[in-house]
């Protein structure tokens, strides 16, 4: 049976990593846009010339019926839908002292409500799929490994005060990876990944990220590949539940008072 997985934001940036280096990996891919319908098409097209069918779903993740209308379309397209990647984030500059709530609610929704929903809908699908195979065939074994990987960023385990809300509402998805994998248990597993600064962001400039990518231990670019292949890992092994791992470069263990792009 082919193994599906949906990667959320798979046009642009980390997603289109994701997304190629899955279909190398020999899965069958559902990429997630909101708004990049032509960058999407473009990396369709790409990996079709490349012998890889890519499928294509648009939904604004800030609206819950968007998120579990994708799931369902999805479900019904195909019954061995086996990891999510949750990619997705919106990445808004605000303060403690000036946060928009508006604004905080709609980066909640995008990077934790969202990622929370499709790891639920993963979860009670394979739990209906388990339920029917034993009905059926009591003496078989269960069915097949499913996994859910949540994109996180170094700054939950090192704590600045820029990107308020993007910051809180990506500490509580990091919270969320022990707690889903306990309760989704055992129908799915939760991982999450944690990578450093990986392309520019907000108002960087070239000179700004080449100086920012290297504030890390290992004193160079995080190569966004390694992230990749790190999903894919965690995507293919059974026995890795619970846990999120840092891709960094060693960014996590490097303290600094505000964001990087302003210290570099």
């Amino acid at each position: 049976m082919t193994d599906y997985v949906l990667i959320t934001g798979g046009a642009h940036r980390l997603g289109q990593a994701l997304v190629r280096h899955f279909a190398k990996a020999g899965w069958q891919v559902w990429c997630h846009y909101s708004r990049s319908e032509a960058a999407a098409q473009a990396l369709q097209a790409e990996l079709g010339e490349k012998g890889h069918t890519l499928h294509l779903v648009q939904a604004d993740l800030s609206q819950q019926d968007q998120v579990l209308g994708m799931m369902a379309h999805i479900q019904s397209q195909c019954p061995s839908l086996r990891a999510i990647v949750n990619n997705a984030s919106l990445f808004e500059p605000d303060q403690g002292l000036d946060f928009d709530p508006n604004l905080t609610r709609q980066q909640m929704d995008v990077n934790l409500m969202a990622p929370m929903l499709l790891a639920r809908e993963l979860a009670r699908q394979q739990a209906a799929q388990q339920a029917a195979q034993t009905a059926a065939h009591p003496d078989m074994p269960p069915a097949a490994d499913a996994a859910v990987i949540h994109i996180l960023d170094q700054k939950v385990f090192n704590l600045n005060p820029d990107y308020f809300s993007y910051t809180v509402s990506k500490l509580a998805l990091e919270r969320a990876v022990a707690l889903q994998a306990q309760a989704l248990a055992p129908h799915v597993r939760v991982c999450g990944v944690a990578p450093g600064l990986l392309y520019p962001s907000g108002p960087q400039d070239a000179d700004n990220f080449a100086r920012a990518s290297k504030v890390n231990l290992l004193r160079r670019p995080i190569n966004p590949d390694d992230v990749a292949a790190t999903c894919v890992f965690l995507a293919q092994t059974a026995s890795i539940n619970g846990t999120t791992l840092c891709v960094d470069n060693g960014q996590h263990l490097i303290p600094l008072a505000r964001d990087v792009m302003f210290l570099a």
